[in-house]
């Protein structure tokens, strides 16, 4: 049943120092009366609300374990449902007996995601705030938490809000035009509602515009360290994390396939990438990372192009270069602490050079402003303050408003009958609702609650 009591372990497996046993259901009281023996004298069913009681679990008159139990009632909770957890001794064995104890006395097993399910279906989140618990859940650096710590305020839900309002009040006007002729009003839509649709498409377009860069923040700046064999791309990827990771030689080819590492600039996630040196090369292993690293250089949010400036530039140089897209490259001059032999005069195409000795750990700090300059310009600076989004399913839905709203613009313009406006009205109110979860199927919360962890 959709609402039978439910539990689960909601702290990590393994030694800790507590464990968590999460119950949520009408149940959850009934359940605790039956093995939670309180240290004091009084009975489970006269805990109050929002209090912590110190106690012991017993399975019969076998004991189990010393707890201390929260007990939290509804309708002023997470899921709207009694929830009692069970704060027991950390480790594999006592958090399970718990929890096997919970279930015998006829709990299900939570599914991954339920608790938080149940919160968007009882009302206590929209479906915005529930993807901002899974996001907060796997984020990896502050910004990012930041991000999602403003859409589980519920600032993306007043947002979707302030937009229906708007389009509401347009189809207030289109309804009364179509159900009542007689009144003969003549104007298909006064010049404020007219404001209403150009507010909507400049709002749903600022949001569209921010979904690239709150990625970014969210998942991580792929970077590809593109360059010729032997121009230092293992030492840069080292030197950004502060660790050995790459193998270092002299000896070209070294890198034979990619290296991928997570490092953190700022608050902002790069999953740095270190590529096979691209040449012409008969060794089939090398050559299958030497396609691999042509194919990031396409497919990277940035790109590294990184020259040895101890070398003039050569074929296998300019060959890289042809691959880069302009607007997504920062060009790195390494190996600055020998005598400079390079010429970049004619390398327009890269606006932005860093010069580094990567072994030397010279101008890393340089390179590191750089990047982060890159990945906040513009929509995303000063994110904690301002919403942006970072969800494709989010960005999906309000194209589909935009695109909608547009329409009815052009329908305006052109002179159409009024009840196509009225059809492009309930597509951009239907997208609206997706985005909040309002309008919603089962596959769709499916898919986005078997993301989230058991416990949670």
């Amino acid at each position: 049943m959709m609402f039978d009591t439910i539990a689960a372990i909601s702290t990590p497996r393994g030694e800790g120092g507590i464990g968590i046993v999460r119950i949520s259901g009408k149940e959850a009281l009934s359940i605790l009366c039956e093995i939670f023996k309180p240290k004091s004298s009084r009975k489970v069913s006269e805990l109050k609300s929002y209090t912590i009681t110190y106690g012991h679990i017993y399975d019969g008159e076998k004991l189990v374990d010393e707890v201390l139990v929260s007990v939290m009632k509804g309708p002023r909770t997470y899921t709207r449902e009694d929830i009692v957890e069970i704060n027991c001794h950390g480790g594999y064995i006592i958090t399970e007996r718990v929890l096997e104890l919970v279930l015998k006395k006829g709990a299900k097993l939570a599914e991954t995601g339920e608790f938080t399910r149940r919160a968007f279906l009882n009302g206590r989140l929209d479906l915005t705030q529930a993807e901002a618990v899974m996001d907060i859940i796997h984020g990896k650096t502050e910004k990012s938490v930041s991000l999602s710590l403003n859409q589980l305020r519920g600032d993306l839900k007043e947002q979707i809000a302030v937009l229906k309002k708007l389009l509401l009040d347009v189809a207030a006007h289109v309804n009364v035009v179509l159900d009542y002729p007689e009144e003969g009003i003549d104007d298909p839509l006064p010049a404020n509602l007219r404001d209403n649709l150009d507010e909507v498409i400049a709002t749903t377009s600022k949001l569209i515009a921010s979904y690239d860069k709150g990625k970014m923040i969210k998942e991580g700046v792929k970077t590809a360290i593109v360059g010729k064999p032997n121009v230092g791309k293992s030492s840069l990827l080292n030197s950004v994390l502060r660790e050995e990771r790459a193998i270092v030689t002299r000896i070209a080819g070294t890198t034979r396939d990619t290296i991928e590492e997570i490092v953190n600039i700022k608050g902002i996630p790069l999953v740095m990438i270190d590529t096979a040196g691209i040449r012409e090369t008969e060794d089939e292993v090398e050559n299958i990372g030497v396609q691999k690293s042509k194919s990031l250089i396409k497919n990277a949010d940035l790109v590294l192009f990184v020259l040895d400036s101890s070398r003039e530039l050569d074929k296998e140089d300019m060959e890289i270069y042809e691959r880069i897209e302009s607007d997504k490259v920062i060009g790195i001059l390494n190996k600055i602490d020998i005598e400079r032999k390079i010429d970049i005069r004619n390398l327009d195409k890269v606006k932005k050079w860093i010069e580094i000795s990567a072994l030397e750990k010279i101008g890393i700090e340089d390179l590191e402003d750089e990047i982060y300059e890159y990945v906040v310009s513009g929509q995303v600076e000063d994110s904690s303050e301002r919403l942006v989004i970072t969800n494709v399913r989010h960005k999906s839905a309000l194209e589909k408003t935009k695109k909608a709203v547009e329409n009815i613009l052009e329908t305006i313009d052109m002179g159409y009958p009024m009840d196509l406006i009225a059809v492009d009205l309930n597509e951009a109110l239907d997208s609206l609702s997706e985005v909040t979860g309002e309008i919603s199927n089962e596959d769709l919360l499916d898919h986005i609650f078997s993301n989230f962890c058991v416990g949670k």
